[in-house]
């Protein structure tokens, strides 16, 4: 399952590079000022609102499979609080003698 969603999330970083490169730039200066006017006598204005929407989708389906993808990772193990007292350390047991009969409990 963490295979899946892993392509999927690669997929979707491929289809949002997409959407950003083929979007025009904001920017001002003469892109600016004659690509606005131009973009509004042809009807391309709607079509930048469709990227945008594009862009914004795929970053939230992004977002949310980073999410999901999360929950089927394992737990990370808890460090002990600074100031507890460290476990006890069972002493080593000697190696009886061979021939001897071990101490009854």
């Amino acid at each position: 399952m963490v295979v899946l969603i892993t392509v999927i999330i690669l997929l979707a970083c491929v289809v949002l590079g997409f959407f950003i490169l083929i979007q025009a730039p904001k920017g001002g200066g003469l892109t600016g000022a004659f690509g606005s006017m131009s973009s509004q006598v042809m009807g391309v204005k709607q079509s930048s609102d469709v990227m945008e929407k594009g862009t914004w989708t795929t970053v939230g389906i992004i977002a949310a499979l980073c999410i999901i993808l999360t929950s089927f990772y394992p737990p990370i193990p808890k460090a002990e609080k600074p100031g507890a007292a460290a476990p006890t350390e069972q002493p080593a047991q000697t190696p009886a003698a061979p021939g001897a009969t071990p101490p009854k409990p």
